[in-house]
């Protein structure tokens, strides 16, 4: 009985977690990469949660969608276009970095507050010995991870320099324990590591080094500085190109508006140059015209003149005409005149002489 119920609840369970995954397959197939509510520090695969994932500082899901199909999608679409994703992945970052650097120094004022006081030239001896630890550290995790890879020679290299580096630490390690008392030089001195904000003991062996800083914890947080590091310079240079486009794109306009107003001033020129050209022509019609009009005057005037003295010469010649003719007509009516009378005369002297002649005639008979 109580398996049966164990089994159903599994099978309810299982249902249950069925139909969540492929609602959530679902949603995920409806939202595109430029949605706000898909992680773009994912898209760029700089996410702290999946690099810090499995560590002590796991911190859990991610509150935004993480999809690898919808990464493959972004990167097919960013060699096309600049979608500046790179803010919001930067922004994102910087924020969990501000709270790993708070968390660093609270640590650090803890620190202080529990362990004994030193002094200054002491304080400087330990440093010393933790840089060197550091240093150890951090070069065996590049040996393993040299030998990992296969890179033997390498690997014997980077040990040899380890070997180096811890006869300096011994001998900084000798010159801390002259410094302070034996029964202060047992207790472990921690420090903070700068990195990851993790505690590091000045008395930690080389396997203990190795662990931390060849750890995925330390290793994680330097992945996500370097690559704050590089996507702040990405922006930068984005920006800058952006900006040179802009400034580009500006004295292109600036250039083709010059052009426009050079293009404007010398079609206005060129109009006011073909109004003088109109005006001087229209003067110079207006000239000619006038010159013609005064020509024209002057020949009418002329014309005038010469009518004016035809009329009068054929005036004085008519009235010559009409003196001479008229003295003319009186000479012949004077003419006419004296000839009617002389005709008459001569008439009455024939009849005079004709009734002479039939009175004398008569008188004969």
């Amino acid at each position: 009985m109580v398996q049966c119920m164990f089994a159903s609840l599994h099978l309810q369970g299982s249902c249950r977690k069925a139909s969540c995954s492929s609602s959530r397959d679902e949603s995920r197939q409806r939202v595109k990469f430029t949605d706000e509510r898909v992680c773009k520090s994912h898209l760029l695969n700089c996410c702290p949660h999946d690099i810090l994932s499995g560590t002590r500082m796991d911190l859990g899901e991610c509150s935004k969608i993480h999809d690898l199909a919808l990464r493959a999608d972004y990167e097919i679409s960013s060699k096309e276009r600049d979608l500046f994703f790179e803010l919001d992945a930067v922004d994102h970052l910087e924020s969990f970095i501000a709270d790993c650097d708070r968390r660093t120094e609270l640590a650090k004022k803890r620190l202080v507050e529990t362990q004994e006081e030193i002094s200054a030239e002491v304080a400087a001896k330990a440093e010393k010995v933790h840089a060197l630890n550091e240093e150890i550290g951090k070069l065996l995790a590049k040996a393993e991870q040299l030998g990992a890879e296969g890179n033997v020679d390498e690997a014997q290299t980077v040990l040899h320099e380890v070997e180096r580096v811890r006869t300096k630490k011994k001998d900084a390690e000798e010159e801390y324990r002259n410094s302070m008392p034996a029964s202060s030089f047992q207790q472990q001195k921690l420090r903070v590591c700068e990195v990851c904000s993790a505690y590091l003991g000045l008395h930690d062996n080389d396997r203990r080094l190795a662990d931390h800083f060849g750890g995925k914890l330390h290793l994680g947080f330097i992945q996500i500085r370097e690559k704050l590091e590089l996507l702040k310079k990405t922006v930068q240079d984005k920006q800058e190109r952006r900006n040179q486009e802009r400034l580009k794109r500006r004295e292109e306009r600036e250039r083709e508006e010059r052009m426009k107003k050079r293009t404007k001033s010398r079609s206005r020129e060129r109009k006011r140059s073909r109004s003088r050209d109109r005006d001087r022509e229209r003067r110079r019609r207006r000239s000619r015209s006038a010159s013609r009009e005064k020509r024209r005057s002057h020949s009418r005037s002329k014309e005038r003149d010469r009518r004016r003295r035809h009329r009068s010469r054929s005036r004085s010649r008519h009235s010559r005409e009409h003196s001479h003719k008229s003295s003319r007509d009186r000479d012949r009516e004077r003419e006419s005149k004296r000839s009617s009378s002389e005709r008459r005369s001569d008439g009455l002297n024939g009849r005079t002489e004709s009734r002479r002649h039939d009175d004398r005639e008569a008188g004969e008979i």
